[in-house]
């Protein structure tokens, strides 16, 4: 066996193509991603970071959430924007901005 191959007892091996030093850098998507996924951890249940991704019915039906239901509905609208954070903030610049930035994508 060479090195490229597995033994069949085991699972394969992923290959990632390497990262390469001139590949483009998207400062505007870094920057929106490393926001947005801030003021989803910190302050969630505002949607503050719906509306900077320019989600405004999304932002609108989280806070309207919270508010109906007295503050409960907040607390549940604060688990997913911290999920929704965790998730922003995972992502590379190139995917946050196909994800959420062009592809519009407003929940999760």
């Amino acid at each position: 066996m060479n090195e490229h191959t597995n033994h069949p007892d085991q699972p394969p091996v992923r290959r990632y193509p390497p990262v390469t030093p001139d590949a483009p850098f998207d400062e505007e998507a870094q920057s929106k991603k490393i926001l947005c996924g801030v003021l989803a951890l910190l302050f969630g249940w505002l949607a503050i970071h719906k509306f900077v991704l320019g989600y405004t019915s999304a932002g609108l039906i989280s806070i309207l959430v919270g508010v109906l239901t007295c503050g409960v509905g907040a607390l549940v609208m604060h688990v997913i924007a911290i999920a929704e954070g965790i998730i922003y903030l995972t992502k590379t610049s190139s995917e946050f901005r196909a994800t959420y930035m062009d592809g519009k994508k407003e929940w999760f």
